[in-house]
């Protein structure tokens, strides 16, 4: 399998990502990453509709953040995301959070997903087109 496969998303810091530290709010990093991660998912032709018309959806299972630096208002932001490991109804992404600037890195995010039937809200393997969308075979 070939994990490779990388988006991008660029984002700026609105004023209502901020909190009182006058910084992004650490909660709004995770909201950058599912922003990335559905666009992934969009690009390949597997975005949320796609998926539940093959009978299964992805839905988090953990979140393991590092945050290395503050990202502030009017920033522009790259969100990177890439599928690391795929078995069975478990995938796992490598997420970063870097200013588009300098490329420092601001977060690092690895995530746990589970794959569920869309009917039945149960583990289920994933078919072989979502497979083959991203690349993983």
């Amino acid at each position: 399998m070939d994990f490779r496969d990388r988006h991008t998303l660029r984002v700026r810091v609105v004023p209502e990502d901020i909190d009182e530290l006058e910084h992004v709010n650490n909660a709004v990093y995770l909201r950058y990453i599912e922003r990335a991660v559905k666009a992934h998912a969009e690009r390949v032709g597997m975005g949320f509709a796609a998926l539940k018309g093959l009978g299964v959806i992805p839905v988090v299972r953990r979140h393991v953040i590092t945050y290395r630096r503050s990202a502030l208002l009017g920033e522009e932001l790259e969100v990177f995301t890439r599928i690391t490991a795929f078995s069975g109804f478990r995938a796992a992404r490598h997420n970063e959070v870097r200013r588009a600037g300098d490329r420092a890195l601001l977060a690092e995010v690895e995530t746990d997903w589970v794959w569920l039937d869309a009917e039945r809200g149960r583990p289920k393997n994933v078919p072989q087109a979502v497979l083959e969308a991203f690349g993983l075979l």
